[in-house]
Parts: C-alpha cells; sequence; structure tokens
C-alpha cells in the first residue's frame, strides 16, 4: 500500500499530550497516569501549574524538580507554566490533554473544564484516565494532611517526593 503525501504526514505527527495539576505534591497514582499516558503518546509534558487558587505546600518550583525528579523517561517532560492552560497546551503543540478520574464525583467538575477547554481550543480533545485501583483514593491534599499530622506517606509517594515533604514539614 502506498501512502500519499498528505497521509505521510499524518503518520509522521507526533503525539503531544499534556497532564496538567497543581502535584503538590506529585503522588504515585499520578505517576501511574504518567507512564501509562507516556504508553499512548510520542510525548507526555507533566504541566505543572503555578497560578492557582490552591495554597500550596511547595512552590511552582520545587514542585517542578520534585515531578522532574519522578519522571526520567525520554518521552516525559515536566514543565511549569502560569496562565491559561489552553494557551500552554498551544504553545506546545499538543493535541490531548490527560485528566484523571479517581471517583464519580470528580467527573462532573472535569467534564464541564473538558468542554470549556474544547470550546477555547476546537481542536483539543481530553482523554480521562483513572489510576490503578491501588491508587484510586489518593490524593495530594490528603497526603499534605497526613503528612502534617505525622503519619507515614511513604505508600502514597516515591522516596524522593516523601523525603522533602518532611524537610517541608519538619517531620
Amino acid at each position: 500500500m502506498r501512502l500519499s503525501d498528505g497521509e505521510k504526514g499524518v503518520m509522521n505527527k507526533v503525539r503531544v499530550a499534556v497532564y496538567p495539576g497543581t502535584f503538590d505534591p506529585i503522588t504515585l497514582g499520578h505517576e501511574d497516569i504518567v507512564r501509562r499516558a507516556a504508553s499512548l503518546f510520542d510525548q507526555v509534558i507533566v504541566a505543572v501549574a503555578g497560578s492557582t487558587s490552591k495554597q500550596t505546600l511547595f512552590s511552582l518550583k520545587e514542585r517542578v524538580a520534585l515531578a522532574q525528579s519522578v519522571f526520567t523517561d525520554s518521552n516525559i517532560r515536566v514543565m511549569g507554566f502560569d496562565g491559561l492552560l489552553m494557551q500552554f497546551v498551544q504553545a506546545q503543540g499538543a493535541q490531548m490533554v490527560i485528566r484523571g478520574l479517581r471517583a464519580a464525583s470528580d467527573f462532573e467538575y472535569e467534564f464541564q473544564l473538558a468542554g470549556m477547554n474544547r470550546k477555547l481550543y476546537p481542536r483539543l480533545e481530553t482523554l480521562f484516565m483513572t489510576p490503578a485501583e491501588e491508587f484510586m483514593f489518593i490524593s495530594s491534599s490528603l497526603v499534605r494532611e497526613v503528612a502534617r499530622l505525622g503519619g507515614d506517606v511513604n505508600q502514597f509517594v516515591s522516596p524522593g517526593v516523601e523525603t522533602a515533604i518532611k524537610q517541608k514539614l519538619m517531620v
């Protein structure tokens, strides 16, 4: 079978997905989704949000560094960003945004967000992924709370992230 020039261009197009979040801190659930997404796309960009209404434990620079320490795969990049996600996605040449869903309660908000993103960037698709069953209940806010109360978070985050949390909280 012979491909036309147009078909060759489509075949050679790099498939880029963006996985945005605050990642304060990045958890094993986040890692699971990113690694599985990396098997589906040529490149996955972990987009760490700087401008957020959330009160973060770690600065943007620290959150980016923690995520970079977790992902050393050649097709996973970690970048911080401020401003509108869709502007960042377009600037990276991405066609897909990955969103994690832990429970049905996440779906309504994520569905609305996907609709708004599609209005802002009509060529964008949103892929909803659920973490592996053992990570379904993990959230960054729960990890922070457990750590603040002196609990062990090693089963929820990678060792380097656990160390950073302990240092930050002086636990």
